[in-house]
């Protein structure tokens, strides 16, 4: 049952275990592909925000159900995404921070635009739709 609650645990722990798969994997994907992710916190935070803007959610309990009802090439296809995510977002936020710093010294960059990316991530969702 979804809403089960193991009987060592409280309902804050339960509640709190629940996280959008693709998290980890950005910020993963982000620090290996940038020297800059793994110094700046906040450029690494504006990343994570943009890339997983253009990801769709996968919320779930623990990753280990992830990668159980993924096939290999639905996991492959996951972390493809993750990467034109991430090179997206790394590139956009950059782009951004000089734009901004040229212009206006002393404001901060906001990466909460609704700018579309020039390509969309999630087109090919239904192939790695979570099996019942």
């Amino acid at each position: 049952m979804l809403l089960s609650v193991h009987p060592h645990a409280s309902a804050e722990e339960s509640i709190g275990s629940i996280h959008n798969y693709y998290e980890n994997l950005v910020i993963e994907e982000a620090r290996q592909s940038s020297s800059r992710a793994m110094n700046d916190l906040e450029f690494l935070a504006d990343v994570a925000c943009v890339s997983l803007n253009h990801l769709p959610p996968r919320y779930i309990r623990h990753d280990v159900d992830m990668t159980f009802f993924l096939s290999p090439a639905e996991q492959q296809e996951m972390l493809d995404k993750v990467k034109k995510a991430v090179a997206y977002a790394i590139q956009y936020v950059s782009e951004r921070d000089q734009s901004t710093l040229s212009d206006h010294p002393t404001e901060s960059v906001s990466t909460a635009s609704s700018d579309p990316s020039p390509t969309d991530v999630n087109n090919s969702e239904e192939s790695t739709q979570e099996k019942d």
